[in-house]
């Protein structure tokens, strides 16, 4: 029976305009009309918008002028919260990134809100006899003022809830791999094959993804691979749903003996720092310490304080298996407070729960939390943020060039200036950039230069390989004598090669020429588990054996070495009673895989581990005497005015994963240049060294922290007509441009990479002593007719690949 709801206009409540901004396509900033019923109207609030015939999900920004006479405005349909999910401080950064990378605050959201936050697709649950139980957004959007009205108290009242549409729920499940490559699966299965493949470079996928992208046939192909046992559907497996029953990433004995109590080093720079975090000032910090310093001890204690201060912590770093082990050591040191892991590859539906969970703490006003994570978890709303590490914070991985560029350190200096607190950037070997700022006052740098626990440093020491003509023998015989030393005394070995798969190169016998990928013109890389030629520019794959496309011919050689041909290596010539581990992206893309690997070579079941970058940062492996980094000069001399500094950062990183026990360690570096500078400042682990060396070509080339760079990145497809006279055309203009802004053009030139997804690609470096004048001379030349037709423009500040 109806009439036991009084519903009635809120008293003094008028219709009123606000701004919102679409966080999905088109991303626009439009102005709705947010009626008299509508429910408690604040800035960061998320509602569902009309737009054509369907709905967006749109922030609220702030009320605006009402529109002139003659001018309707759509009436916004719903709030999707009860309270706002974006602080004024969170609403400030959108607006402070939207502006530094010239994109509307719609694709910054986009960016910040988890999926599950951005959809329309939601339902309402209704709990009144007067009411159906549920109402969808059309259904709203048919009722009555009255009824709105009605149903506006009973939100406020909690009786009125939103959830996900049952539709969306069940597109919600994710397909993921079961198994790791081979498969056994026939070759002619190619719709299975196809998503293998898929999964296996992009991880899980949803259900409803598997569906938009591969039709029923994908859906078929799934349910045959499930019932193999190759995939599974349901839920990806998380880290932190297993804390306890995987100790791939938990503290080791030695970890918790140290912790017990800070050394000297350690405990003045506690005393340096501890003061900031009560600060309502921003400040930061360099902790430039050597590996196996203790440099986690320190920002534990630095979090456990601020969370006795009421204040928020988050711990960085730059990446999940690193994330992984930060998390475990800091539910051990803090196992009272309100913690949250987050990372990237999490499911969409653990990403928004945390999301909200983080909100929610700050608006009930549940306290301070503590949250580990890499890069994205700067952008969860955590309310008075009083301290922000980034450990590693030399990593590449804290920039992101896909979608919106922007870098952590950038971010993360941008929240705690807002909040006020402490900064702290730690590493054995910082940025150049950052060095230099505290080598110049700018900042303060606290240092820990030895071990804990008195262990020495590993001795380093070079091995040449310039005359080594077999090509499958890829260590010099003193090298392999080592690792058979080592074995032989119970010791444990890491051999680190940073190139992925079999052979980087597969040779054609008959026409004497490379296999190359037809949309990049890079050679194809031979994975020999998966039986795939793979292209790792643009992911482009090809069955193996394959006729070769020049000539037909099916006799190849493959040429140069990966990880994979390391292990084959190994396990042929140590003889199987030697365990070999190998982990780079192709063994370790399943997290529970990447667990396995960890735990098993930490617990002693194998001997060997052979990997890429992954194990050179922040892995604590006592029982590692050896490390062998078995071709020291990939990296080196590539066209990057970064090269030497990230390869002296990889080489410095991985050598500090020997002798973290009880037993001196040592490490052989394998090159062909053993007369090249550079090693010396390798050798000695001599950072100050290599930084002067480094600083001053910098200065004399004007290469950042000396200017500020950008990198305008230009392509155009592979056919494109009149190509020379285009960029002649187009260098012309953007120097008549560039001159009167101060900005300095060099290029543009063809990439290093001069062909990427079939399209050419050429690079032009712009320098200014600010970077106000490169956004401008951007904005000039991409929004108006200077850039030629065809043409793609995207700027990359400060950018980390020059490739």
């Amino acid at each position: 029976m109806r009439g036991t709801l009084v519903s009635s206009a809120r008293p003094g409540v008028q219709p009123t305009a606000w701004q919102v901004w679409l966080a999905s396509p088109p991303y626009a900033a439009l102005t709705y009309l947010c009626p008299a019923w509508f429910p408690n109207p604040r800035p960061g609030l998320r509602v569902l918008a009309p737009l054509g015939r369907g709905l967006r999900v749109g922030i609220l920004q702030e009320p605006t002028k009402v529109p002139p006479e003659g001018v309707d405005l759509k009436p916004l349909v719903w709030t999707l919260e009860q309270e706002p999910v974006l602080d004024p401080g969170m609403l400030e950064l959108v607006r402070d990134l939207s502006s530094r990378h010239m994109a509307h605050p719609g694709r910054v959201l986009e960016l910040i809100l988890p999926r599950g936050l951005r959809t329309s697709q939601v339902s309402y649950s209704v709990e009144h006899p007067d009411f159906r139980p549920t109402y969808s957004p059309k259904a709203l959007q048919e009722l009555p003022t009255d009824r709105l009205e009605a149903l506006a108290l009973l939100w406020d009242e909690g009786r009125m809830r939103v959830r996900l549409a049952p539709r969306r729920q069940a597109e919600e499940l994710f397909v993921m791999l079961n198994a790791d490559p081979p498969w056994a699966v026939r070759p002619n299965a190619v719709n299975q094959i196809r998503l293998l493949e898929r999964l296996f470079e992009s991880g899980p996928m949803s259900l409803g993804a598997v569906r938009a992208v591969y039709g029923d046939p994908g859906i078929q192909a799934m349910k045959r691979l499930a019932t193999a046992g190759i995939v599974r559907l349901g839920e990806p497996l998380e880290t932190t749903d297993a804390a306890d029953e995987a100790p791939a990433c938990a503290p080791l004995p030695d970890d918790d003996m140290d912790a017990l109590s800070a050394t000297p080093e350690q405990q003045a720079s506690l005393d340096e720092l501890l003061p900031a975090l009560a600060s309502a000032s921003a400040r930061m910090a360099l902790m430039h310490g050597v590996t196996g310093s203790g440099k986690t001890h320190v920002y534990l204690e630095l979090a456990r304080r601020c969370l006795e201060l009421g204040r928020s912590a988050l711990l960085l770093a730059p990446e999940v298996a690193l994330a992984c082990h930060l998390w475990r050591q800091a539910k051990a040191a803090l196992p009272h407070a309100e913690a949250y892991f987050s990372h990237g590859y999490q499911t969409p539906r653990r990403r928004e729960e945390t999301f909200s969970k983080i909100a929610a703490a700050a608006s009930m006003k549940r306290g301070p939390v503590l949250v580990v994570g890499t890069r994205s978890s700067l952008f969860l709303p955590i309310r008075d943020l009083g301290l922000i590490v980034l450990d590693e914070e030399h990593d590449e991985s804290y920039k992101q060039e896909e979608r919106l560029p922007y870098h952590a350190k950038e971010l993360a200096y941008s929240r705690i200036k807002r909040s006020g607190g402490l900064l702290v950037l730690g590493s054995a070997t910082p940025d150049v950039k950052t060095f230099h700022a505290g080598q110049s006052g700018q900042l303060p740098v606290q240092t820990l230069a030895n071990r804990v626990g008195s262990r020495a440093m590993p001795d380093v020491r070079l091995v040449d390989i310039a005359g080594q003509k077999d090509p499958d023998e890829p260590f010099a015989p003193e090298t392999l004598a080592a690792i058979k030393e080592t074995l032989d005394a119970g010791d444990q070995v890491i051999v680190m090669l940073n190139r992925r798969g079999y052979a980087p190169v597969m040779y054609c016998m008959a026409c004497e020429e490379v296999v190359q990928c037809p949309d990049c013109q890079v050679g194809l890389t031979y994975h020999k588990l998966r039986e795939r030629l793979v292209c790792h520019y643009c992911g482009l794959t090809y069955p193996y054996p394959i006729p070769c496309g020049k000539c037909g011919g099916v006799t190849f050689v493959p040429m140069g070495e990966g990880t994979e041909r390391l292990e084959e290596y190994f396990l042929r010539t140590l003889g199987h009673e030697v365990s070999v581990l190998r982990m780079d992206r192709d063994s370790a893309r399943r997290q529970e895989r990447l667990e396995e690997i960890l735990r098993r070579f930490r617990e002693g079941e194998a001997q060997v581990l052979v990997g890429t970058q992954m194990l050179s940062k922040g892995h604590h492996f006592p029982g590692v005497t050896l490390v062998v980094v078995a071709n020291a000069d990939m990296g080196l001399y590539l066209p990057d005015y970064r090269a030497a500094e990230r390869t002296y950062q990889l080489l410095v990183q991985v050598s500090g994963r020997a002798g973290r026990g009880e037993k001196p360690g040592r490490v052989l570096v394998q090159t062909r240049n053993p007369a090249h500078p550079f090693w010396d400042f390798v050798l000695r682990a001599d950072y100050p060294g290599f930084y002067a060396r480094e600083i001053e070509q910098r200065q004399r080339f004007r290469y950042p922290p000396f200017t500020r760079l950008a990198l305008l990145r230009l392509s155009c497809p592979a056919d494109q007509e009149h190509l020379h006279e285009a960029m002649l055309a187009f260098a012309k203009a953007l120097r008549e441009k560039a001159r009167p802004l101060g900005v300095d053009v060099l290029g543009p030139a063809p990439a290093p990479m001069a062909m990427l997804r079939g399209r050419k690609r050429f690079n032009c470096l712009l320098k200014c002593a600010d970077w106000q004048p490169i956004r401008t001379l951007f904005a000039a030349v991409s929004r108006g007719s200077v850039a030629p037709a065809g043409f793609r423009l995207e700027l990359d500040q400060d950018p980390v690949n020059m490739l």
